[in-house]
């Protein structure tokens, strides 16, 4: 997948189309129960609850696991939220990454995750901006030296949420064959 970047870009968009309602996605990014997609699968699964306060000025938080020696909570501060459609949120967790404390918050990346009907399907449309605070030269440095392909790895594994693809004792719900 190709996405265009300008170097004075401050911002990257990235889309999947998803074979679920938007209804479900929307459930995906909210619902702490269907959230553990966004953990990384070649590490262990953190046991820190995941903690979702839907609302505007509400946080969504869990912990990201990189390898044995770095872990750290991520998530957001809601900016809007639009039910079934749209979740803006200021990136990051007080003590994680990116940083999200009382001099931090306002330089903090916004994510916004677009969700767009298909007919039976849904397409997601992420977009991260980075502050007019930060010189261009870090920006460009964090978009391309991995956030921009964090991002896209771990919007690949929405469709693995369990609100789309529900299972049940390791098998995925439905008529069996």
């Amino acid at each position: 997948m190709t996405t265009d970047y300008q170097p004075q870009d401050r911002s990257f968009t990235l889309t999947r189309i998803l074979a679920a309602s938007r209804q479900s996605v929307f459930r995906a990014w909210t619902d702490p129960d269907h959230l553990a997609w966004f953990y990384n699968p070649d590490m262990p699964t953190p046991t820190t609850p995941i903690e979702v306060d839907l609302r505007v000025e509400g946080t969504w938080k869990q912990q990201m696991i990189v390898n044995e020696g770095l872990s750290y909570p991520t998530g957001g501060i809601y900016l809007e939220i639009v039910a079934d459609e749209r979740l803006v949120f200021r990136w990051g967790a007080v003590g994680g990454w990116p940083e999200l404390d009382g001099e931090n918050e306002f330089t903090a990346p916004v994510v916004t995750v677009q969700l767009n009907e298909l007919g039976t399907e849904t397409e997601l449309v992420l977009t991260v901006r980075f502050s007019e605070h930060l010189e261009i030269e870090e920006v460009q440095k964090l978009i391309l030296g991995g956030t921009q392909e964090g991002w896209g790895a771990t919007i690949d594994r929405v469709k693995d949420s369990t609100a789309i693809t529900p299972k049940t004792h390791g098998r995925v719900e439905g008529p069996q064959i």
